[in-house]
């Protein structure tokens, strides 16, 4: 006899912590427990909230698989790729999943204590013409920034493929980059074949496509890490750069909630959503739906039969598709970074 499944819940996952050389201490803030090493920590420069990858590039996650467990409720222990095969709808609604079955989203922190390498994700045409890479669209909210810190992002206009080159070998490349300075509550969209770096003193959480494909074209002379220049050179978009915000819009849910629309694109939609203390509101979800936590605290009641979930500060929540009865109240004002999948749902351009 088949064992009943356990009710869904909104789950939280054990993050997966990379160490980077060009990391910091940072996470611990957003309540990341931070291997303490022998002697001095090691820097950690990325906290994955939330990862289904059946490989990792070399370069970016180790190259290992990467499928995320769940930290807490009935279903502890699980992964993620194993609960998608399970509950099917339940979980995912209509969203679809990787050609591989896996979750089509990666969700993280970075701490970025020295200026991350200068880097491009496959364009379109090279992927085209490598299968074995993919596209990797993503978006920087900056949750902490010291001052004068920035990021870099796109080429700058008139910058042709050959002067580019000759940059490399000068170790010039910084010249003919936008430098955007940045600040917390800024939020940037950067899609595949733009060629960007995080800047020093800079903390993101990070919504992306499910690749790793990194192709490193500069690390600020930092010696001992592989550098990918053909084929770096091969996807950069070369061309005008979008250095702007992305255009907001806010609405006011009434005087105790707002939402603000960051990011819209065919591959997620990321909105900042404000509750006031003691508010309590329906959440009625038909799809699969992220929230990164980035203040306040709350309950959320499942509506499915199982037990409330708490969640507060620095926690990233997977919210399933079969919560139409659930409602969330707030210990705290809170503040949270919600990610859906407009494509799930036949209203991207709403």
């Amino acid at each position: 006899m088949t064992a009943a499944r356990a009710p869904l819940y909104p789950l939280t996952f054990q993050p997966i912590l990379k160490e980077k050389v060009w990391g910091g201490r940072r996470l611990e803030a957003l309540g990341k427990l931070l291997p303490a090493g022998d002697g001095s920590p090691p820097p950690v420069g990325e906290s994955w909230e939330l990862a289904d990858l059946d490989a990792t590039s070399a370069s970016g996650g180790g190259g290992e698989a990467e499928h995320s467990i769940v930290a807490a409720g009935p279903l502890a222990g699980r992964n993620i790729r194993e609960l998608i095969h399970e509950y099917g709808q339940d979980l995912m609604g209509r969203l679809e999943t990787t050609p591989d079955g896996g979750f089509p989203i990666l969700i993280k922190y970075l701490d970025a204590s020295e200026n991350l390498s200068v880097q491009v994700h496959p364009s379109a045409d090279y992927v085209r013409q490598h299968p074995e890479a993919h596209l990797k669209s993503e978006a920087w909210y900056i949750v902490d920034a010291e001052p004068e810190a920035a990021i870099y992002k796109g080429v700058k206009e008139g910058v042709r493929r050959e002067q580019f080159r000759e940059a490399i070998e000068n170790n010039t490349v910084e010249e003919l980059l936008n430098r955007v300075p940045v600040k917390p509550g800024d939020c940037h969209y950067l899609p595949s074949g733009t060629c960007h770096a995080l800047g020093a003193g800079v903390v993101v959480a990070e919504v992306q496509t499910p690749s790793d494909t990194t192709f490193r074209v500069y690390d600020w002379g930092r010696t001992g890490r592989e550098l990918h220049i053909e084929q770096a050179v091969e996807c950069i978009h070369f061309g005008p750069a979008d250095t702007a915000r992305f255009e907001r819009r806010t609405h006011v849910g009434g005087m105790f909630t707002t939402m603000t629309r960051l990011v819209n694109c065919e591959y997620f939609r990321i909105e900042k959503v404000r509750m006031s203390e003691g508010y309590r509101q329906a959440i009625p979800y038909n799809q699969p739906t992220v929230w990164m936590v980035l203040a306040g605290a709350g309950t959320i009641e499942p509506g499915t039969g199982a037990e409330p979930v708490t969640f507060s500060r620095g926690q990233t929540l997977l919210i399933p598709a079969c919560m139409e009865h659930a409602e969330v109240e707030l210990h705290q004002d809170t503040v949270w970074l919600e990610v859906s999948f407009p494509q799930a749902m036949g209203d991207l351009l709403a």
